[in-house]
Formats: C-alpha cells, structure tokens, sequence
C-alpha cells in the first residue's frame, strides 16, 4: 500500500513537472510571436509608409503609443522630453504656472499655481483647454502639451478653454515668466487667534516650513490647513505634514502588482507639533499629495474636510531610464496610494464632509444702513449737519500675513471652515 502511495506521488509530481514544462515553453512561444509581430509591424511600416520614415523615429512612436495606452498618466520621454522633466523639477522654469492632467480624454486644468501668470490671467481648476494657440489638444499627450505651453519667459500664449459655467469656449492671453514656487503661506485671522496656513504644491521644503510656521504660533487656538488648487508633488512631503499631526497609525500605503509590492508608511509620535482642532479645505483642483493628506487626516478623525469632490489621482509614477546614459525615460505607474481605511484616491478624489461651494459669502445687506423709523429723521439731521461733507477715511493697507473680515467675506469656503474650527474649538475645551 504505501509503495503503492510513493510510486502515486512520483507520477503526480512528474504530471506536474511535465505540465508545468509545457507550459513555461507555451509562454515563451506566445512572447516570441508577439515580439516577432512587433518587429513585423516596424519592418512593414518602414518599408512601405508613403513618407520616408526613420526607424528610430518608427521606434520612437511605437513607445509612444504604448504607454499612451496604458494610462493617462504613463509616458515615453525622449531626450527633450527628459531635459524639460529635470528643469521642471528644479523648481524654476519658463512657463504659465498651471498644473494639468487627462480627463475623460480631455486635456484638463487640476490647478493654477499660486501668483503665476496663469492664475492671474484667470485660468481656473477643471478648465479644459481646446487649444494651444491654434493647435489643438485632441489626442495630444500631456508632455506635448506641457511642452507647447512652455517657453521662454515675456513671450506670449493664447489658451483656448472649455468653462463649465460659461456657454461658450473662452480665449485667454497669457503671458509666460519664470515660475518660481513658494510652497508655504502662513497667515493668521483678523480678530482671531487661529492660524492659516495654505500650501500650494509639495516641494522639499514643505513639511520643514509647516512645522516652523505652527512652532511659531504657540497660543494658536486651531489651524486651517488650505490645500485648495494644489495639484501635489513629493509623496514624502505629503507624509511628513501628516506626521505633523497624527502620533501613530497608517498614514499611506502603496500597493503594485502584487502583495510583496505593498509599502505602508507609519506616523511617528515623536514627529507631531501640535494636537489643536484642524480643518482642511480641498477642492477639485486638490490631486494627488493633496488628496493623502486631507485624506489621511480625515480618515484618523483627525480634521474636518470642507470645499469640494477632489481631483482623483491615487496613482504611483516613477521615471525609468532605457537608455545606458539615463537621457531616455518612461514614466511609468507602478502601483496605487491607498488610505489609511483602505479606500483607493484614484479616480474616486476625496469627499469632503462638509461641501461648501466657491463664491462670497453670504451675508446681511447694508446692514449699517439699518436704522430705526424712529430714529430716521434724526439721525439724517445730524448727517446734514457734519462739516465738509462727506468724509473719506483713510484706510490703512493691511497686513499681507493677515487675512481681513473682507478677505473672509468674499470666500465662502474659508468663511464655513472658520465657523466649523470655532465650533471644534469649544467642544476641544468641553
């Protein structure tokens, strides 16, 4: 009987070995044919194309079109494509200051950059841009975008854009500058003892500015964090603010294509400066960095999110030589950021929990004017009286790093966050 189950045993195993054999050989049959059709196809478009085509250039387009398939978010780089991407990262450069991605297909504004020529030209978060002076964005890739876009500084653009609010396509003059990022704005509330602090992409400074910002501001009762039109930028930054806030737990993980791909990244206690009541206020221009951050804090009940459905983009890219001399490169996605619940950000953004739209605050009319029937007449009388007429106050311009009862009237978003950080306030002390 039990040679019986060891002679068994070795024809199973040897089954599985032959099978397992036959179907290692299979696959290498199948990606020899599939490369051989590859090279069929080149070979065929180079000797027949009506145009006398190089086969570098054939090469070339075929990368291309392939990580143009894959996402909106892979690409080919060629070596000027490489050269753009290392300026681009240097953090100053000739351009409008505009951050954009692919959409349903459509080249789409995630966000202006603060102070930029873009944002001051009036270029909004969700804009789809039609075209690049006369050329048009349909089936271009957002490296040849970006490349149209960028240029010389003082020299002018025309972007043709898609509005939602309006009924029909807008025109735009821009003229492009050198871009230069401040990442960190620190201001405080007029009358208040609460602390604003606005980033507006994550570079390497981030989390070391953020962190002497709160130190400096000791007595802060509460913070608002505003990561409104911020398009993202360094993972590692995006981790370290929420460090700054949590003691312990996920912050992000990172998963591949398979499970021993996962990366999770932890909050360290001995990394956080502050425990006061925090609200974050995101909108659709809020991606990537953005979306960890206002998402991993709401998911640790740590922040109120208030504004509007994020932008969506929970994606991994990383550049990826194919040439010896590192001047050729594929940005490629390599896997996908997930929360610390285990919700993924792409293509689904952030919810906030309180949605509060864009636009002024709403408030009472002329209530200055308001006065008492009874009073009416009198008072008009005394009005008359006054000498010289009416006077004109004299203002005094106020403080850039404070922000006015004006400035907090005419943004509604920033108005409901101060209302709902009061009130975080008062139930903290109970």
């Amino acid at each position: 009987m039990n040679k019986f189950l060891l002679i068994s045993s070795l024809v199973l195993c040897l089954s599985q070995s032959i099978v397992a054999k036959e179907e290692v050989k299979e696959l290498s049959q199948t990606r020899f044919e599939s490369l051989s059709k590859l090279t069929q196809v080149i070979g065929t478009v180079e000797k027949y194309y009506v145009d006398d085509i190089k086969l570098e250039e054939i090469v070339n387009k075929s990368l291309k079109g392939l990580m143009q398939e894959l996402d909106a978010h892979s690409t080919y780089l060629d070596r000027k494509s490489s050269k753009e991407m290392s300026i681009q990262t240097q953090g100053e450069f000739g351009g409008l200051g505009i951050t954009v991605g692919m959409r349903d297909g459509a080249l789409t504004v995630i966000s202006p950059i603060d102070d930029t020529p873009a944002f001051n030209a009036g270029v909004k978060a969700g804009d789809i841009i039609l075209k690049i002076d006369t050329t048009s964005t349909l089936n271009m890739t957002l490296d040849e975008a970006v490349s149209l876009m960028r240029g010389k500084p003082k020299t002018p653009i025309v972007l043709t854009i898609v509005r939602k609010s309006e009924n029909k396509p807008i025109k735009i003059d821009i003229v492009r500058d050198i871009i230069k990022i401040q990442s960190v704005f620190a201001k405080t509330i007029e009358n208040e003892d609460l602390l604003y602090l606005r980033i507006s992409s994550f570079d390497r400074k981030v989390t070391n500015s953020l962190r002497k910002a709160i130190k400096n501001r000791p007595s802060t009762k509460g913070i608002i964090l505003d990561l409104r039109n911020n398009p993202g930028g360094l993972l590692t930054q995006a981790i370290g603010v929420v460090d700054l806030f949590i003691d312990q737990g996920v912050i992000v993980s990172q998963k591949g294509r398979s499970a021993a791909d996962e990366e999770k990244f932890n909050a360290k206690q001995s990394n956080t400066v502050t425990t006061v009541p925090v609200v974050v206020l995101v909108n659709g221009g809020s991606a990537s960095a953005s979306e960890i951050v206002s998402g991993a804090l709401q998911d640790h009940k740590r922040a109120i999110v208030i504004g509007e459905k994020t932008f969506g983009k929970g994606s991994v890219q990383a550049i990826l030589p194919i040439t010896q001399d590192r001047k050729e490169n594929i940005k490629l996605t390599i896997a996908k950021y997930y929360l610390p619940s285990g919700r993924t950000i792409q293509a689904t953004g952030i919810t906030p929990d309180v949605i509060s739209y864009s636009g002024e605050a709403v408030s009472e009319t002329n209530s200055e004017f308001k006065i008492k029937e009874a009073d009416l007449k009198k008072h008009l009388e005394v009005e008359l009286d006054k000498d010289n007429g009416i006077k004109k106050e004299k203002i005094k311009p106020k403080s850039k790093k404070v922000i006015t009862k004006d400035d907090i009237s005419k943004d509604n978003q920033l108005n409901t966050s101060i209302g709902i950080l009061k009130s975080l306030i008062i139930i903290n002390k109970k």
